[in-house]
């Protein structure tokens, strides 16, 4: 038995099938031959015959194309945006946000808060988060005034 090579590229693999497939190897045994090297999960056997399909129609390239179907809608516009929204009400919640920006989901909302902007809930307001600069802690602290004051 061969030893195993863990977490392939995904370059590389489909480099194996662009290898083989030229040689007349069948996709099954290509599929098996990846199996043996690589693990049982690196590509299932449908996945082969997808990949040796579009490599018999032309295709050169064993690299991800560009997914211009699915344009990024977090820049750096809305993210600023965003961020003035918050400061203009500390009390909100994600599902306020939401309201204000209907064109992004309430998950990619929550990744801009909470990772692009560093903000965390405290005490039902956001504020920032804990900041770490070269190898030194260093806190922000706000006053929050009590709602009821």
């Amino acid at each position: 038995m061969f030893k195993t090579i863990a977490d392939p590229a995904d370059c590389e693999v489909r480099s194996v099938i662009r290898f083989l497939n030229p040689k007349k190897v069948k996709p099954a045994e290509i599929h098996r031959q990846l199996v043996d090297i690589y693990g049982e999960n690196v590509m299932t056997d449908g996945r082969v015959r997808k990949w040796v399909r579009q490599f018999n129609d032309g295709r050169t390239s064993v690299h991800d194309e560009a997914r211009s179907w699915r344009p990024s809608v977090v820049n750096g516009g809305l993210v600023a945006k965003v961020n003035e929204k918050i400061r203009e009400k500390r009390r909100f919640t994600v599902s306020m946000l939401f309201d204000e920006f209907p064109q992004i989901s309430k998950t990619v909302l929550h990744e801009i808060v909470t990772n692009r902007l560093n903000y965390l809930k405290l005490c039902s307001r956001w504020v920032l988060k804990m900041l770490t600069v070269s190898n030194e802690v260093t806190w922000q602290w706000f006053e929050i005034s009590h709602p009821m004051q």
